[in-house]
């Protein structure tokens, strides 16, 4: 048997199948054993060409396998192909529905020469040092395939199950609710977020603790003058480490001196050298090398900070993890002297501009202060419905779903990267979304990234998350990007590359 029809349509007195009035679809036109083939590549080109729209809804799939006279086996394997490669999703009552349309075909090779109207863009964004717009730019340059690091799957964002604790949330909420809040977040979400650090972080905290903020940015904004005030003038980071957190940091006008990271993380005898009091650190799963902190040299990190460092702990996307055990927090062992910062912007969605802090006590009052004076708070409605999720056990249903789907999608970049780039070494790999790839010849990575832009297929230089030399290398964002695309890129790029060798 086959696609889980059963025999006797199989054989040479089968039926010939059914038609149906959607898509015009005609079960004679099917090869013999592959239906599921056939229906799941018709769905995926009516989505491609436009007939089934984003937000359309497919037939269930016992009144479609009624009209073809097929097995509901064949009908829901097509179903689950789309939904795999992040093009339809189920949504219960609300039946399965287009999400996203598959990206078009690359083009084989660049054009000769830009088009007198429209600039060589992709060659200015990647000259020169980037500025503080270049992910502005980035995020709006037309691409087929997006490799941006640091976007979840945002066609998984659980709607429905938002829609009904939005629904739960107002259907119980007072008139008093209604005003302005404690600028500290909704003491509910505080504590579920103490309770989502307990189960998942190892860190146990008092809801009194937490301060929700619009995102890790936020929080490294309201550090600033929190910092200034202590005297700190510098935050030491990783090196290789986050441009845009860097960015931040420059911005509240702090210096960042680099550290250097090796296989084990950042080197606390190059952080002692640097003479900084504070120092920003992605301990659980480094950006971009994907490095975990030894243990040896998180012992070393907690000495240094019981003599007087303060360490910022980035935990961007700790719970996305696949081939390795879980690491606890820096702020689990040692709570005076870590600043934790985490948010739903890698678990949920960028847009929500929900995170949370959990500052060491001598400083919680004059965080709490800039929050107020900032923007009395986050908005109230968003905390009460992201508590819900979390306090129901939605939250963690959904990350299992993540991590599985996310692990197929880094499988599939990193068979491609065997096949397309096979000299180049992946870093990373064992959880987060994204790899870092370092490759030989060493083409400079922005001239790669230049020119694979012009082909369709954006990413991110390594060298704009250094402020030292080191080899060329792309950072390759894989968990918003179905398999077959990723594939179609990672081919792209290594074409690329060759042709720049």
């Amino acid at each position: 048997m086959n696609e889980g029809e059963a025999a006797p349509h199989e054989g040479p007195a089968a039926d010939p199948g059914g038609d149906s009035d959607f898509l015009q679809l005609d079960l004679r036109d099917a090869p013999a054993g592959g239906k599921a083939d056939w229906l799941a590549r018709r769905l995926r080109q009516a989505v491609a060409d436009g007939r089934l729209a984003v937000g359309s809804r497919l037939p269930p799939t016992r009144v479609l396998a009624a009209e073809l006279r097929v097995s509901r086996g064949v009908v829901t394997e097509a179903y689950r192909r789309l939904a795999e490669e992040g093009h339809v999703q189920g949504r219960r009552r609300g039946g399965t529905v287009v999400v996203a349309a598959p990206a078009p075909a690359l083009p084989a090779r660049p054009p000769a020469a830009p088009s007198p109207a429209r600039p060589a863009a992709p060659g200015a964004l990647f000259a020169g040092a980037p500025d503080a717009t270049v992910f502005d730019a980035l995020r709006t340059a037309p691409a087929r395939v997006d490799f941006t690091p640091g976007r979840p799957d945002l066609a998984a964002f659980p709607r429905a199950a938002w829609l009904r604790a939005e629904r739960a949330v107002l259907a119980e909420l007072s008139a008093d609710n209604l005003g302005y809040g404690d600028p500290r977040g909704d003491a509910r979400l505080r504590r579920a977020v103490a309770g989502w650090l307990a189960r998942g972080r190892g860190i146990r905290v008092e809801p009194g603790e937490v301060l929700i903020v619009a995102g890790t940015a936020q929080a490294l904004t309201l550090l600033h003058p929190v910092l200034r005030a202590e005297g700190v003038d510098r935050v030491a980071v990783e090196d290789p480490g986050s441009l845009g957190t860097r960015q931040h940091l420059a911005n509240g006008g702090l210096a960042t001196p680099p550290v250097p990271v090796d296989d084990a993380g950042v080197r606390v005898d190059a952080l002692r050298a640097t003479g900084a009091r504070a120092v920003l650190l992605t301990p659980a799963h480094q950006f971009p090398t994907g490095v975990v902190t030894s243990g040896e040299r998180r012992r070393a990190l907690l000495g240094w900070a019981r003599e007087g460092g303060l360490i910022l702990e980035d935990d961007y996307d700790a719970e996305h993890r696949y081939d390795r055990p879980p690491v606890p927090a820096l702020r689990a062992l040692l709570a005076d002297r870590v600043c934790y910062l985490g948010s739903v912007s890698k678990l949920l969605a960028p847009a929500l501009r929900i995170g949370w802090m959990v500052p060491p006590p001598r400083h919680r009052d004059a965080l709490t202060e800039a929050k107020r004076f900032t923007d009395l708070g986050n908005a109230v409605l968003p905390q009460l419905v992201l508590a819900r999720l979390m306090e129901s056990g939605v939250l963690e249903r959904h990350l299992r779903l993540l991590r599985g789907r996310h692990r197929r999608r880094r499988d599939a970049m990193i068979a491609a990267l065997a096949a397309h780039l096979p000299a180049a070494v992946v870093h990373g790999a064992a959880a987060g979304l994204h790899l870092t790839v370092t490759y030989t010849p060493e083409v400079p990575d922005t001239e790669l990234a230049a020119a694979a832009l012009a082909r369709g297929v954006k990413c991110q230089p390594l060298s704009w998350h250094r402020q030292t030399a080191g080899r060329p290398g792309l950072v390759l964002g894989y968990a918003a990007t179905p398999p077959g695309v990723i594939a179609e890129g990672v081919a792209a790029l290594g074409e690329t590359l060759r042709d720049l060798a």
